[in-house]
């Protein structure tokens, strides 16, 4: 039996298909992360099915020579450096395809909740501030109507557009490349980041995280946004500059944000974002519905079961030359 580490308590029936194929699942108890332990819990291991925020160093790869595959129950991979895992043989995969449209609504829920005041007024009432109706009480932002501009074009930038769709909203988007069938189906206009920046009531980021992107809104991208303008984030809390958000919002110069990822994650408690009533701020959970996360779980073993048998994996982010056997 190979043994498969994973670095998790997850959902759905993945274990139960790692054992169905022969395979012993070694799960690691408890909520939080392996952290320092996780090079240790791979000694032995033939692979390890991982989360996006469990990092995998190449060294560590090296080490354990008996690893095969790294199966991120994810989209994204920037926990690890696919080039040099593929260098040490290593499979690297991830879970695209599935949670798209559940992070999408994750996302337009941000939107939503942002602009008019959902959790601010929640908290208010529970601590008893509803004393009456008032016409001037937290008074918000129309989303219909309203222009979205969407940063990355991609399956859930498309997925976001959809959704704004039945919102009368106008749409934008910046993304590196055209995207014509989106474009035409959904009446999206492309443009460039700055002018998007300047047009839009809402901006909202679906960009992977990579050297590109790392930093991309920064202190003159937020001071070219509307002071009304309400920042969404569900892809990385890196592609924002934290510092540059929190001066632009202790400044006025923005009108809110709604952020699913920080950098870091978890969030201080003392962190100046906390401090602001115009910010909602959820932990990372954009893909969090019983059926996404089951789905990706059952994605990530599926990778690893293909590996552990000799082929190749339905979901590949890099190709080994050759990989281990």
């Amino acid at each position: 039996m190979a043994r498969v580490f994973v670095t998790r308590t997850i959902p759905g029936r993945a274990l139960e298909m790692l054992r169905e194929a022969g395979h012993d699942p070694d799960v690691w108890p408890g909520e939080l992360p392996p952290g320092d332990a996780l090079p240790v819990r791979l000694e032995g291991a033939a692979a390890a099915l991982t989360m996006v925020v469990d990092r995998i160093e190449p060294a560590v790869l090296a080490a354990n020579r008996g690893l095969r595959i790294v199966a991120n129950m994810a989209v994204g991979y920037d926990n690890i450096d696919p080039r040099a895992a593929a260098e040490l043989g290593v499979w690297v995969t991830n879970t695209p395809g599935v949670l798209a449209e559940t992070t999408a609504d994750h996302a337009f829920a941000l939107l939503m909740a942002a602009a008019r005041h959902v959790a601010l007024s929640d908290r208010d009432t529970r601590a008893g501030g509803w004393r009456t109706w008032s016409p001037t009480g937290f008074l918000g932002r129309d989303i219909h109507g309203a222009t979205l501009g969407i940063v990355g074009l991609g399956e859930i930038g498309t997925a976001m557009a959809r959704r704004a769709t039945g919102f009368g909203m106008k749409l934008l988007h910046a993304s590196r490349t055209s995207k014509p069938a989106a474009e035409h189906a959904l009446g999206i206009e492309r443009v460039t980041l700055a002018e998007l920046l300047a047009r839009c009531d809402f901006v909202s980021l679906h960009t992977p995280l990579t050297a590109e992107t790392r930093g991309l809104i920064g202190a003159a991208e937020l001071a070219a946004m509307k002071p009304t303008a309400i920042l969404v984030n569900t892809a990385r809390g890196q592609v924002v500059d934290q510092d540059a958000l929190i001066a632009a919002l202790r400044a006025n110069r923005i009108g809110g944000a709604a952020l699913d990822v920080t950098d870091p994650e978890p969030l201080p408690l003392d962190s100046p974002l906390f401090s602001f009533a115009n910010v909602v701020i959820t932990p990372h959970i954009a893909s969090a519905s019983h059926a996404t996360r089951a789905r990706m779980a059952e994605m990530a073993a599926a990778n690893i079961i293909a590996v552990l048998a000799g082929r190749e994996p339905p979901n590949p982010v890099n190709r080994p030359t050759p990989p281990r056997a």
